[in-house]
């Protein structure tokens, strides 16, 4: 036990969940974001635990705060690029404190705290100074380090676009490479203690699925830890270049998935798609009654075309197994311009939360954003239908005559089954449905 804190720390935590039954308060679920800095000597109060508005022992069982996290460090050797990578260890440190459980990340994350850990008088001051000391132990650079947490909506949502400012300045910054001006990509296993065989491939051109991690921010923490969980892989012959196949990625995933994958597609979906986790940004999937796939994120809480929410989509690729058809994303990813090539890219999805389409219609061509349906317009499958033959999606035909014959099958997720699906190239048909049983949360 850490000294002064009433639970546990350590890593076998790491993979706890907290179901809704045992829990005692969520913190983030609706308005949730983290945000590290690498500051100045002089800005950085080293040890202290800033909280501003309700502490766990304010509320009451059953509440929802906003939450934020804001934590500075600082160190002789610490650069800029290593934000991300720091960043993104808050997860796999936070889940080591007994009876508190940390999902997501960036902009898109909230914590949930256990009906026995709040009991024990465990508060956010406690999960500060948990922090601190393992961070410190982790990275020997960091000579200092600070965090804050706020429980407050308006300070929230000041961290909130503050974060978002600083997040696309990192995302701009890697615009300018791509994957055929390196030879080396990078590789991490961060996530692996909730998904063992994840191994997340990085490239100039794919930022990590969780969005925290660029190829300059995996470069960076090679260069600080070269033997931590974030590693070189070269990137060797190219194999399919479309796709984004290559034999140097095939070596390294297979050999840190335990043979469980064997190749991947840094731009396709289909045939041998990236492995996700649950720590993804979005997810796309395929509908294949309209030829085309949507994209739905952790932000949007209401239904995909085909009934399923983001939470339910997570928990059917969330464990680092290839599910061809369906992929884990991140924001980052949505920007590149190899994004989903492999797959028609842009052209070819066919609805997106109102929001997110919003927040990217940037990057979607002029003419394919108003085919792109939302839920303003569509309710279900039916309806998706109509609007994108209305609006001459180049996605959907009218005569289904033109899909081929069965092929091979790949097992979709649906509510409380599987549909299998039989595709060549990307042209599919629907075949015949394959109920199995689901957990609940």
């Amino acid at each position: 036990m850490f000294r002064g804190i009433p639970v546990d720390v350590a890593s076998i935590y790491e993979g706890e969940s907290i179901h809704a039954d045992k829990a005692y308060a969520d913190l983030g679920r609706e308005l949730g974001v983290e945000l590290l800095r690498v500051a100045s000597d002089t800005e950085v109060a080293d040890g202290q635990v800033y909280v501003t508005g309700k502490n766990i022992q304010d509320i009451k069982k059953g509440d929802n705060l906003p939450f934020g996290i804001y934590i500075k460090v600082t160190g002789e050797r610490l650069e800029e690029d290593i934000e991300g990578v720091f960043e993104r260890r808050i997860h796999e440190l936070m889940n080591y404190i007994q009876g508190f459980m940390h999902n997501g990340s960036r902009d898109s994350m909230w914590c949930r705290i256990s009906d026995e850990s709040a009991e024990a008088g465990l508060n956010l001051e406690h999960i500060g100074r948990a922090l601190i000391e393992l961070f410190k132990k982790e990275y020997r650079v960091i000579e200092k380090m600070e965090v804050s947490f706020y429980t407050e909506k308006e300070k929230v949502e000041e961290l909130l676009k503050t974060t978002r400012e600083v997040f696309a300045r990192r995302d701009e910054k890697i615009k300018s490479i791509r994957d055929e001006d390196v030879d080396v990509f990078y590789g991490c296993l961060l996530c692996q203690s909730h998904a063992p065989n994840h191994v997340c491939i990085i490239s100039p051109s794919r930022t990590s699925n969780c969005g925290s991690i660029s190829w300059l921010e995996a470069k960076a923490a090679v260069k600080i830890d070269p033997n931590g969980l974030i590693f070189e892989v070269p990137k060797g012959k190219t194999i399919e270049e479309f796709k984004g196949e290559f034999s140097g990625v095939d070596e390294a995933i297979k050999e840190k998935s335990s043979g469980s994958t064997e190749k991947v597609y840094l731009h396709s979906m289909f045939d041998h798609p990236h492995t996700s986790c649950g720590c993804a940004e979005a997810i796309s999937f395929f509908i294949p009654e309209v030829n085309g796939f949507g994209i739905v994120d952790s932000a949007f809480k209401g239904n995909t075309p085909f009934g399923m929410d983001f939470s339910a989509l997570i928990k059917h690729i969330g464990g680092g197994i290839p599910t061809p058809g369906f992929l884990g994303i991140s924001y980052a990813y949505m920007k590149s311009d190899k994004f989903l090539q492999g797959d028609g890219g842009w052209k070819k999805v066919v609805w997106m939360p109102s929001a997110l389409k919003k927040r990217f219609s940037n990057y979607i061509a002029e003419d394919i954003i108003d085919k792109i349906a939302t839920e303003k317009e569509v309710e279900n499958l039916d309806s998706l239908k109509s609007f994108l033959l209305n609006k001459k999606h180049p996605a959907i035909k009218e005569d289904n005559s033109e899909k081929p014959d069965v092929s091979r099958p790949v097992s979709i997720p649906v509510s409380r089954g599987k549909v299998k699906v039989v595709f060549d190239g990307i042209n599919f048909r629907v075949g015949e449905l394959i109920i199995t049983s689901t957990d609940d949360d």
